[in-house]
């Protein structure tokens, strides 16, 4: 590949151009090392030999789920959202029983993907398309606007929202708002979905397909939540999968480098270079 040559002293002009990029990428090649000058390091980059980097940074965590795994699991997250979300997800998880790493990362993969990793609480629609629904107790004028989905996995219609009510103590059907505003209510409703419709089972069995079958109705983002599922593995299971397997190695370069088009031909490499690694 060819790289742009900086000739002279940049000019701060706002603009990130070649001689910019090139710039970067020499200053990248000095820290880190290798060709590779993207600035990410996964499980098989050279850089980091069969992800000795990313071990080395698990290793370096206490066991269980603690705030900092979350930031991994959740790779797009922003700070301030894994940090309000962070206490009340923790005493919901084990307030419903989702106390095992596996329980746990099917949970995460799960919440992470409905709530676009922490970002929405509220559904973007209006709601309008739900007034009428007997099926969700839409029974009133209004109800479809003041009864959208919110929450991490989102509550919806009036009878939803009267039965976690109930059982969070709140009422709900005043102050529906409070489901996206709080963010205890907003992961709560989502162990409770979780509770209601007996999901640890599915989770003891490592199924993600059917989970998502009961959270959407059926597959609708079914590689994101798998995606989402090998990282939270990757940080919360011991023992951990041997990150030199193919398999493992592609889901994370799918959330690592989607972004980056311009390195798939040096995926192609990398998987024809790990169909030749013997699994164990």
């Amino acid at each position: 590949m060819h790289h742009a040559q900086v000739t002279g002293p940049l000019v701060a002009d706002g603009v990130c151009g070649a001689a910019t990029i090139a710039l970067i990428e020499q200053f990248q090649q000095g820290v880190i090392g290798g060709n590779d000058t993207v600035g990410l390091v996964t499980p098989d980059s050279s850089t980091a030999t069969h992800g000795s980097t990313l071990r080395a940074l698990r290793s370096s965590m206490p066991p269980g789920f603690i705030e900092e795994k979350l930031e991994g699991i959740l790779i797009h997250a922003a700070a301030a959202d894994t940090a309000r979300f962070f206490a009340p997800m923790l005493a919901a998880m084990q307030s419903a029983s989702i106390d095992t790493a596996l329980r746990q990362a099917h949970f995460l993969a799960q919440a992470g993907h409905e709530s676009a990793e922490l970002h929405y609480t509220e559904e973007i629609a209006s709601g309008a398309a739900y007034e009428g629904r007997k099926d969700l107790g839409n029974t009133q004028p209004g109800d479809g606007v003041r009864f959208k989905g919110r929450g991490l996995m989102q509550l919806t219609g009036r009878s939803n929202y009267a039965a976690f009510g109930k059982f969070a103590g709140q009422d709900l059907l005043k102050h529906p708002e409070l489901v996206a505003n709080n963010p205890r209510l907003a992961v709560d409703v989502a162990t409770w979905f979780w509770t209601k419709h007996d999901l640890n089972p599915l989770a003891d069995a490592d199924d993600i397909r059917a989970i998502t079958h009961r959270v959407n109705g059926g597959e609708n983002g079914l590689d994101d939540r798998k995606a989402k599922l090998v990282r939270a593995k990757w940080f919360l299971m011991d023992p951990h999968p041997d990150p030199a397997l193919p398999g493992l190695i592609q889901a994370m370069e799918a959330v690592a480098f989607e972004p980056f088009p311009r390195h798939a031909r040096k995926h192609k490499k990398r998987r024809k270079a790990q169909r030749r690694i013997k699994k164990p």
